[in-house]
């Protein structure tokens, strides 16, 4: 069945400017909008249960290095096994 151009024709007012519209991708990126995905390796999945879990151990993960980074020494400490005493 075709369709007569008088059908095609839409109502639209003039006022409404639809070139301005923009698009949502499909695919994988209309659903994450804008939000970062990242894939873990199977072994690393099996042991996080969920997201939720993912972003607590990644979370004291960080907040760990930040307080070691702030007791780490300026200077190198004296790791020589060499007697002073002597």
């Amino acid at each position: 069945m075709k369709r007569d151009k008088l059908e095609m024709e839409d109502d639209l007012r003039t006022e409404y400017d639809l070139q301005s519209l923009r698009v949502r991708r499909l695919g994988p990126g209309r659903k994450s909008f804008g939000e970062t995905t990242v894939r873990l390796e199977p072994d690393v999945a099996e042991m996080f249960p969920s997201a939720d879990a993912v972003n607590e151990a990644l979370r004291f993960l960080i907040r760990v290095m930040r307080d070691n980074q702030a007791l780490a020494p300026t200077a190198p400490a004296n790791t020589s096994l060499e007697r002073t005493d002597e």
